[in-house]
């Protein structure tokens, strides 16, 4: 299929932006971290609907390089979340045939986390049926400036020729050189921003506002979607013939 085609067959990569825990769990009068309880829940149901729907590649963005605003409690409770979720999940996901790859700056964050994901990605490294991507402490603007540094190094190390440098070559240093850019992106709770997420790899994807707080996402409404998008048509800066 080329980008002139009139219409497109349904996305092969689908990103989301995983928005609108906290104000699901404020409208149940709970505190914002049980909202994110049920957002993690909500994850396994996604990923089990991607093969059935054509989706081969899901990335989701769990937190953000700006979420460390957020309060201490907040913080706190989100990464021991990550660790019960890796924990718990690990084995199944892998029965399942899903390939896990985590996504950002890994400094930051400490090293039992770490750790479990550096396992979690050995654990799975040779499944093909899904390939789940998250996004921890990741922004599009950090990735792309840790690519540069990279790229700068190879340059000065004389590994590089600086006039051979173009966007492609930029790319291989991106978090998310393996995998294909998303065809569609989606974010839940009704905001229509991208807030910093895969900036570089997005800039010819489709994208989807919708109003349902991510607790609420079901597979039926990621269906939906799925089906609208296969009625748009993708130029890719081309004019249809």
């Amino acid at each position: 299929m080329t980008a002139t085609d009139s219409a497109t067959s349904g996305p092969k990569h689908v990103a989301i932006i995983m928005d609108g825990n906290g104000r699901w769990a404020q409208q149940r009068g709970r505190p914002r971290l049980f909202g994110h309880q049920a957002g993690a829940r909500r994850i396994r149901e996604i990923v089990n609907a991607c093969p059935d729907l054509g989706v081969k590649y899901l990335t989701i963005f769990a937190f953000s390089t700006e979420n460390w605003k957020r309060t201490q409690t907040e913080v706190s409770g989100l990464m021991s979340l990550f660790r019960r979720y890796i924990q718990k999940e690990a084995q199944d996901l892998h029965d399942e045939g899903v390939r896990v790859r985590f996504i950002g700056d890994r400094v930051r964050l400490e090293p039992k986390l770490v750790k479990l994901m550096d396992e979690l990605e050995e654990l799975t490294e040779g499944n093909d049926l899904v390939h789940l991507t998250i996004a921890l402490n990741y922004g599009g603007r950090d990735e792309v400036a840790r690519a540069t540094k990279r790229l700068a190094q190879e340059v000065a190390a004389g590994r590089l020729d600086p006039e051979t440098v173009d966007s492609e070559t930029l790319a291989r240093f991106l978090d998310t050189c393996v995998l294909p850019d998303p065809d569609l992106v989606i974010r839940t709770s009704g905001e229509a921003r991208i807030s910093n997420f895969l900036l570089w790899q997005s800039a010819y994807a489709e994208y989807e506002f919708i109003e349902t707080l991510w607790p609420d996402f079901t597979k039926d409404i990621f269906g939906e979607i799925i089906a609208r998008y296969g009625g748009r048509e993708r130029r890719f800066g081309a004019v249809p013939v």
